[in-house]
Parts: structure tokens; C-alpha cells; sequence
């Protein structure tokens, strides 16, 4: 290769050089006034912030799971073995050919039966201590009868149990077995829980030793179940089982929120993912009565409640959902001389809205007799405020010719004069008026909505009827609209919307 080519080839790769560097210097200072211009898109105060700190979130004791919540509650679970005679029914015991007609004519109506025999039922259940001195809650539906009562804990200690005292009302009990320094669960506040908080179930199902199961709080103030009387129920899809009855809900915190008590099991009698526990704040009240006065005392209003439908709402004039509609005041009574009256409708008690009637039946019994609440109800139209003293619950509140046809919404329905014998005969109070239901028909819109035989319909429509002649009237005047009765049912009145076919 010449020289002369040589130099020529260093030229070029100085000149590439040269190039690459002078273009360089050109895109920097250009990117360097690109940054500063708006870009299409993007919005003049938005910017990307990068957090401080990018380390994930740390879960403390909760790095291995919910040990650290468990292990200190498990130990305050107890099982409970309590146990009752009974005596079994002999009939029941018979040979089947002892039933046979023949041979009872031959030997006997008493040949082959077998005397009662006493038998020992044995049950099972959880508890919890609530105490270190041994105090322990559970459902009274546990030791319900028990003429022995027995507490295993964890650490395999056996105790004799003394029932303190039981409101079968609420299904709590209260225990009491001698011990000290026992380990306990500390008593949280229900009224915070929510929907969707974790909870943990403890008990000792099917009686196989202390059992946890985790969900969340499907909802609160379950009631109109039909369990209990009074039903605030916490409603849980952690796994509730037989056996768990009296075990205890806690919180990620490891307070006991309830007291657990039932389950839906659809005929299976297992755990469907629909169980219920009894919220601590209904249950530290019942507790806190029976060990200082060995019963619970309630409040008491003396009003016959129902739920206010979309069809009785639409009725009373009333554009909103929820109340609770009074069917029926009993005289005499605290909601009597405060001067509530039929077809009124609660529609919050002490400024706090009602729901249903079993939200009011609850807070009403858990009011300390003697003290005033404030009633806010809806009446001809209208909101009234009215102040109620409440009492205490009395014992006693806890415990056909031819006739005339109907059509319309009534249709299949056959009523006649309300005499004073058919009065008596019903056991209903003096003074009673009304037209007497002789016959439904099983297929009309009245037996579909719980018209029965023997009820005393005594307004149509809001209008009074004493007899068959103003039943007859007030029916021509309601057409094939669905009508609203006033129905006396046993001596309590309330309110049914009938919807015509």
C-alpha cells in the first residue's frame, strides 16, 4: 500500500471523528431544549414520583401466618361434657307385632309396652374463660337440662362447673369453675366489627380437641331467624361445626367478638359457610346480670311490631325504606301512655334509624328499665318525635255458620259477624270487634299471605269493620286493588297487604 493512500485514510477516519463528535454535542443540546417542552398528552401538573421507599410492606408477626393471634387465645377455649337423664318412651321401644290390632285385641291395650327407663344424654360443647378466676360463657342450648357439668382445658385439667345462671332468650350461660391464673380472652367491642374484618372460629367441634378455623364477617345484625328471641347475630363463612356451640369469635387482634351459636347446614348438618355468633356487647350484658342479679332484666315498650314491606310502605304513605310498623299497642303499657297507636310506624329510636323489627325488639330489651327513649315515628303523613319511658318486661310477654263470601284480593276467603261466644271461644279480649274468618281458601292470595281460620279482620283499608255489612262495603269499595287488613290474630292485631291474582 502507498503512502500517499495511507495518509488519505487517516484523513477520513479524522474527518468520521470530527463528525461524530460535532453531531453529539448538536443531539445534546437539543434533547436539553426538548425537556423543557410540553409533551402531547401529558397533562401540565402531572409528573411520575417514584416512592421513597420501594420495599414491599412488612406483615410483622403475620409473616408465617396467624400464629401470633392463635397461640395465646387457643388455650382459653375449654370443652364442656355435660350430660342429663331422661327417660326414653317405652311405646316408642314396642315390637312391631305387639301393635298389630289382633293381637292387642286378643292380650291387651298394655300388653308389650314397655315402662320409661331412665337413659343418660351426654352432650357436647366449647366455652371460654373470661376470667382468670374461672369464669366461662357458652350457649345455654350446651348445658341446657345438665344435672353435671363438666370443663377440660387445654393443658388436659378436668373441672366440676357450677352454672352461675342462663337467658335462654339470647342462648348464653354462665359457668363458673374453681381455678386460678387461667388464661383468658379479653372482651372486644362488637359494635365496630364490619363487613369483610378477618375473624378466627375456636371450638372444639365433633369433640376432637381445640379446632381454627379463619373467615371474614359476612354481616352483622342477622336477625328474624327464628333461633333465638333476640337476634344481633354476627354472620361469619369461617367453618362453624357441632361442637363449636359456645367457642368464641375473635378479631386479628385477638378479642373475642362473639360467642359462637348456630349454623345454616341446609338439612347436612355441617358447615355450609352461613354461621352465626352472638355479639359479645349483647352477651357481656346478659353475663354482667346474671352474676349480679342471677336473671336478666329488660326493657319493655309493649308494642306488636312487624316489618314495613314495600307493599305496607306503599299503603301508608311512607316513601322510604325501613320502620318497623306497629300492629297492635297493649293497654296499660309504657307505649300506651306515650300515646303510640296502630299503623304507626318507628322509624328511629334515639336518633338512630330502625331496620327491622327484631333490630328494635334487641335494642329495646338491652334499655335499662325507667329510662326515657326518644321515638321518632310516621303518622297520617307525617314525622312526629315521641318520648317513651320504657318499663321492665313483664314474664307474661314472653310467654262457624255460613259465611260471607269474598272477591277480589279476598277471594276464597268466607267471614261472618264476630258474636261474643266465637269471642270467647277464640280467647280474644272484650270489646273484640270484627268480621271472623270461617274458611280460606288453601290456593287464594289470603292463605298465601297468612290468613287463617279463626282471625278477626277488623279494618279494611283503614276503615273499621264491626260487622259483614261494613266488611261488605269496604270491599266494593277496594275493587281488585290489593287490599290492607287490620288482622286480630289470638289476641294480637297486625297488619297483611293481600295482592289480588
Amino acid at each position: 500500500m502507498s503512502k500517499d493512500v495511507l495518509q488519505i485514510r487517516r484523513w477520513i477516519a479524522t474527518v468520521v471523528v470530527l463528525v461524530a463528535l460535532a453531531g453529539g454535542g448538536l443531539l445534546a443540546l437539543g434533547l436539553r431544549h426538548w425537556s423543557s417542552q410540553p409533551v402531547f398528552g401529558a397533562g401540565s401538573t402531572a409528573g411520575i414520583r417514584v416512592a421513597a421507599d420501594g420495599s414491599p410492606v412488612s406483615l410483622g408477626n403475620f409473616a408465617n401466618g396467624f400464629s401470633a393471634v392463635l397461640k395465646p387465645a387457643l388455650p382459653a377455649v375449654v370443652n364442656i361434657h355435660s350430660s342429663k337423664v331422661v327417660k326414653s318412651q317405652g311405646a316408642g321401644q314396642m315390637a312391631p307385632f305387639f301393635n298389630d290390632p289382633m293381637f292387642r285385641q286378643f292380650f291387651g291395650e298394655q300388653f308389650g309396652q314397655m315402662k320409661p327407663t331412665p337413659e343418660r344424654v351426654q352432650s357436647l360443647g366449647s366455652g371460654v374463660i373470661v376470667s382468670p378466676d374461672g369464669t366461662i360463657l357458652t350457649n345455654n342450648h350446651v348445658i341446657d337440662g345438665a344435672s353435671d357439668i363438666k370443663v377440660y382445658l387445654s393443658d388436659k385439667r378436668e373441672f366440676q362447673a357450677k352454672l352461675i345462671g342462663t337467658d335462654p332468650k339470647t342462648d348464653v350461660a354462665v359457668l363458673k369453675i374453681e381455678a386460678r391464673d387461667l388464661p383468658t380472652l379479653p372482651l372486644g367491642n362488637s359494635s365496630s366489627i364490619q363487613v369483610g374484618d378477618l375473624v378466627f372460629a375456636i371450638g372444639d367441634p365433633f369433640g376432637i380437641g381445640e379446632t381454627a378455623t379463619m373467615g371474614i364477617v359476612s354481616a352483622t345484625g342477622r336477625g328474624g331467624l327464628g333461633i333465638e328471641n333476640y337476634e344481633d347475630f354476627i354472620q361469619t363463612d369461617a367453618a362453624i361445626n357441632h361442637g363449636n356451640s359456645g367457642g368464641a369469635m375473635i378479631d386479628l387482634h385477638g378479642n373475642l367478638i362473639g360467642i359462637n351459636t348456630a349454623i345454616l347446614s341446609n338439612g347436612g348438618g355441617g358447615s355450609q359457610g352461613v354461621g352465626f355468633a352472638i355479639p359479645i356487647n349483647m352477651v357481656r350484658n346478659v353475663m354482667t346480670q346474671l352474676i349480679t342479679h342471677g336473671k336478666v332484666v329488660r326493657g319493655y315498650l309493649g308494642v306488636h311490631i312487624q316489618n314495613v314491606t314495600p307493599e305496607l310502605a306503599k299503603q301508608f304513605g311512607l316513601g322510604q325504606g325501613g320502620g318497623v310498623l306497629v300492629g297492635d299497642v297493649s293497654p296499660d303499657t309504657p307505649a300506651a301512655h306515650a300515646g303510640l297507636r296502630k299503623g304507626d310506624i318507628i322509624l328511629a329510636l334515639n336518633s338512630s334509624p330502625i331496620e327491622s323489627a327484631s333490630q328494635l325488639q334487641v335494642q329495646i330489651a338491652q334499655t335499662t328499665p325507667g329510662v326515657p327513649v326518644k321515638l321518632q315515628i310516621w303518622r297520617d303523613g307525617k314525622t312526629e318525635d315521641k318520648s317513651v319511658t320504657l318499663g321492665e318486661l313483664p314474664e307474661k310477654a314472653e310467654k262457624a255458620s255460613e259465611g260471607e263470601g269474598s272477591s277480589g284480593a279476598l277471594e276464597g276467603v268466607e267471614v261472618q259477624d264476630l258474636t261474643t261466644e266465637i269471642a270467647q271461644e277464640l280467647e280474644l279480649p272484650g270489646g273484640t270487634h270484627g268480621v271472623v274468618v270461617t274458611s280460606v281458601d288453601s290456593a287464594s292470595p289470603a292463605a298465601a299471605a297468612g290468613i287463617n281460620r279463626g282471625d278477626v279482620i277488623q279494618e279494611v283499608n283503614h276503615k273499621p269493620v264491626a260487622n259483614i255489612e261494613q266488611y261488605r262495603q269496604a270491599m266494593a269499595g277496594a275493587g281488585t286493588k290489593p287490599v290492607l287488613l287490620l288482622v286480630n290474630h289470638a289476641g294480637v292485631t297486625s297488619y297483611v297487604v293481600i295482592e289480588p291474582r
